[in-house]
């Protein structure tokens, strides 16, 4: 049974203010019972606080880490503390710019989607391969600890009614490209956070313990903070193309669209192209996907590539719907 996840008396002050002692409890006891569900023989390890927690309390054979070369990468070295502290085999690999433009048809191919999101699916995916190439058939990935637990820089400035509405409604729609890729290389992807008995845990638990001082995930980051070293478990959340360099790919790619091909495009194409890098992943995807999926009757209709929409994000093209009226979408 959840109790007393509203808050309480029960309470001690931390580095970073008071938090309910009988629920950090319990979050930890449902995230072992989770990662026992979900047991896996590595983990993509990117250092900060979502896979370090698993990483503790799962202690899988390997981490693998991934990054793009010469990036300075903040995720290989923490990656590298927390291996160190666990004493877990850790592998990591530095992809080149060359590998990942050739590499980008296949992960289009096999997701389907021109979404400028592009970064972080590559390196998810070069981080998957390095598994299958060290022989690990199953690894544990940190999503939905982010979307259930406030970890996005604009989920914290949401009041916390508008937060607790808006994380139900990703409870519903979430996304996650690691299960795709995953199979698509016959590595099995496992998901301890998004285990149903601790997602409805999760969910019970009040936004203000979630967003405190101006500090995401706080009340997973205080259930742990004196388990695992205080660098990690009270580390800045950065996107996944952050923390891997990818994020420098971007300027890359954009470069790469001259300004009459892109100023032709707009006026040859059906489709709102958000930049020039999005025109260039939209090629690539017109190559080895091929038409749009265009929006049925009953469907919403995308505004920028006119394919089926949810209630807030396009999974081919990568359009989201302002933030204020996703969450006001729901009941």
């Amino acid at each position: 049974m959840v109790k007393n996840l509203r808050g309480g008396e029960n309470v001690i002050i931390g580095a970073k203010g008071p938090v309910n002692m009988d629920l950090c409890e319990q979050l930890r006891s449902k995230l072992r019972e989770a990662v026992e569900r979900s047991r896996a023989d590595g983990i993509l390890l990117s250092g900060g606080v979502d896979t370090g927690i698993l990483a503790f309390v799962a202690r899988p054979s390997t981490g693998f880490t991934v990054a793009l070369k010469d990036s300075q990468a903040p995720d290989i070295v923490y990656s590298e503390k927390i291996s160190k502290f666990l004493g877990i085999e850790h592998k990591k690999i530095e992809f080149t710019t060359e590998e990942a433009l050739a590499t980008l048809p296949e992960v289009i191919g096999i997701l389907k989607t021109f979404d400028l999101a592009m970064p972080n699916d590559l390196s998810i995916y070069f981080a998957l391969r390095l598994a299958r190439e060290n022989r690990i058939s199953s690894v544990m990935t940190g999503d939905g600890a982010d979307e259930l637990f406030a970890g996005y820089s604009y989920m914290v400035e949401l009041p916390p009614k508008d937060l607790e509405r808006y994380i139900r409604r990703l409870s519903q729609n979430w996304h996650f490209s690691s299960g795709y890729l995953g199979r698509a290389l016959g590595v099995e992807v496992r998901q301890p956070f998004l285990d149903e008995d601790f997602v409805r845990f999760a969910l019970e638990i009040s936004p203000e313990l979630k967003v405190k001082d101006g500090v995401g995930k706080y009340i997973l980051r205080k259930s742990f903070e004196d388990l695992i070293p205080t660098e990690i478990v009270w580390r800045r959340k950065e996107p996944i193309e952050y923390g891997s360099g990818s994020t420098k790919l971007h300027e890359i790619i954009n470069s790469m669209v001259t300004d009459e091909e892109f100023q032709s495009a707009r006026k040859e194409v059906d489709i709102k192209f958000i930049n020039k890098e999005h025109f260039f992943y939209w090629r690539i995807y017109n190559e080895v996907v091929g038409e749009i999926p265009r929006a049925k009757d009953n469907e919403i209709k995308c505004p920028c590539c006119g394919a089926a929409i949810g209630t807030y994000h396009c999974r081919t093209c990568g359009f989201s719907r302002p933030l204020k009226e996703s969450y006001q979408l729901v009941p």
